[in-house]
């Protein structure tokens, strides 16, 4: 992206703007290239077609960030079977997915000194609610706390194999998945009593931390989970002892 790597832009929804983003970034000279693809990450068969297309346009991948995500909500005694494998099968079953092609094609390929000192970075998307519970959203959240051992796991079997894998949590990000929290004065100022640092997110937060996770700076990080919160997790409630 603008950091000059090449990107692969993958989207179920919305075609129109994720070509616009990929334009965008092919077309600033200090960036890399980009492509759209078309993808449902809970589908294997739609995830090794990704892998392909990205390998046959760009040669290999380097860095793997699963990123897809949704939320379903419901109390818990009326949440359905089908709301709940939904939840589950993109938001964490996805990342295995994703995960799993991109192991594949670092092993396949080997180490490229010139390029990293690793042989691939895998960034996952997690969330605050991988150690927050939520009432109301136990799909979303069992998701998130899955995404942490699948993670841990994956840096504990391929790190002796120079793969690097981590986690970013976001908190609270301003983005359309959230909008209710945030579109009134009303409910962001509600929201902020959750964020000791006292403004919502924005995407770049999470972008900036993705770029450093992704380069050879953070080349000692591995098995561990970035948040990326204003201090969501430091329990504010008992900023005034309780």
């Amino acid at each position: 992206g603008l950091d000059g790597a090449n990107v692969v832009v993958n989207y179920i929804s919305h075609p129109e703007k994720a070509e616009e983003v990929a334009h965008q970034i092919s077309i600033n000279n200090q960036c890399g290239d980009a492509i759209a693809v078309k993808c449902d990450v809970s589908k294997e068969d739609q995830v090794q077609d990704m892998f392909k297309k990205t390998i046959d346009h760009f040669g290999t991948v380097d860095i793997c960030i699963p990123n897809a995500g949704l939320q379903k909500d419901a109390s818990m005694h009326e949440m359905s079977l089908a709301d709940w494998q939904l939840v589950i099968d993109v938001n964490l079953t996805g990342q295995f997915l994703c995960a799993r092609e991109a192991l594949r094609e670092f092993m396949k390929r080997g180490m490229r000194p010139e390029v990293s000192s690793s042989l691939g970075k895998i960034i996952h998307m997690s969330s605050v609610h991988q150690i927050i519970p939520w009432a109301g959203h136990v799909n979303y959240a069992a998701s998130k706390g899955g995404i942490v051992m699948l993670m841990e796991s994956i840096c504990q079997e391929y790190a002796s194999k120079k793969v690097r894998c981590n986690s970013i949590a976001p908190g609270a990000i301003q983005t359309n998945i959230n909008k209710e929290a945030w579109n009134t004065q009303e409910s962001l100022d509600k929201l902020n009593l959750l964020i000791p640092y006292k403004r919502i997110g924005v995407p770049e937060d999470i972008g900036s931390a993705a770029v450093w996770l992704a380069s050879d700076e953070s080349d000692y990080i591995n098995g561990t989970t970035i948040f990326v919160d204003g201090g969501m997790t430091c329990y504010p409630g008992f900023t005034t002892n309780g």
